[in-house]
């Protein structure tokens, strides 16, 4: 990705500098988002945010500066106030709700808690979005598609028939990971994936996330993050939000030579919080 930057990216202040230099394709856009749940206090306030296709982007920011709120309005869960949302070329606010439901299926999703239905095994789990989503398959493609899915994240067959509560939670990690890649999406999400983890497993997490992420060329791997060892170390690109706006955006080498404040003081309080005492 970085060959595609002008030569002075390590100068990128803001999204906007950010566009002016990068040539490739662009696989989310969000363009003047401004969002607000009462009419009077707006949690989102003009942000600009261009996400380039084909790269693994971790999005940070103090707690209540709209990380949440951004990844639903990319999901489309949210309707912007004003604004613009642009996934994948398509403005997600203009899709009807059967429209919606279908271009989803563009989309895999691993949540905080990985989010399995608990009275459904391992493989279950992984088949239920390819039962809801191609019909066109025979049950015996779909337990094959699955088991693969379930291989890939390194999850091994005498595990398959086993409940959510029977495994540990880096093997339910894995299970709602292979979930998220059942239908081969083209970008894939992932909310505080690490939230609550020890730091072994936190470990074992960013770097499935990474091999996630280089299985198929081009894929768009967007991460909502609080944690900013896993941001630096395996982000291409890092956004940090701050009072609803995009603060700075840049490599994790730019927020390293940034000269604004409030990012420096995010970024040594963050990493200093995260080592061993």
């Amino acid at each position: 990705m970085s060959e595609e930057i002008a030569s002075t990216s390590n100068e990128i202040k803001t999204p906007t500098d950010f566009m002016s230099n990068y040539k490739g394709e662009i696989a989310i856009r969000l363009t003047d988002l401004k969002k607000t749940f009462d009419g009077k206090d707006f949690v989102i306030t003009g942000m600009n945010l261009a996400i380039p296709k084909g790269s693994l982007t971790a999005i940070i920011g103090f707690s209540g500066t709209g990380k949440s709120v951004i990844l639903k309005h990319i999901l489309g869960l949210y309707k912007p106030t004003s604004g613009k949302v642009e996934v994948l070329g398509q403005d997600v606010s203009l899709l009807s709700f059967d429209q919606l439901t279908d271009f989803r299926k563009r989309f895999g999703v691993l949540f905080q808690s990985a989010a399995l239905f608990d009275d459904m095994t391992v493989l279950e789990n992984v088949c239920f979005p390819l039962i809801e989503h191609r019909r066109d398959l025979s049950e015996e493609q779909v337990i094959k598609i699955a088991g693969e899915k379930l291989n890939q994240v390194g999850l091994e067959a005498k595990h398959f028939e086993k409940l959510p509560n029977q495994i540990s939670g880096g093997m339910q990690k894995r299970t709602g990971l292979a979930r998220a890649l059942a239908l081969d999406p083209e970008i894939l999400f992932y909310d505080e994936p690490t939230t609550g983890l020890d730091p072994i497993l936190t470990e074992m997490v960013d770097d499935l996330i990474l091999e996630t992420h280089h299985l198929r060329a081009g894929q768009t791997s967007v991460m909502v993050s609080h944690d900013l060892d896993a941001a630096f170390r395996i982000a291409d690109y890092v956004a940090m939000l701050h009072a609803g706006q995009v603060l700075l955006f840049g490599t994790p080498e730019d927020f390293f030579k940034t000269n604004i404040e409030l990012v420096q003081t995010f970024v040594a309080k963050g990493l200093k919080r995260s080592q061993p005492t």
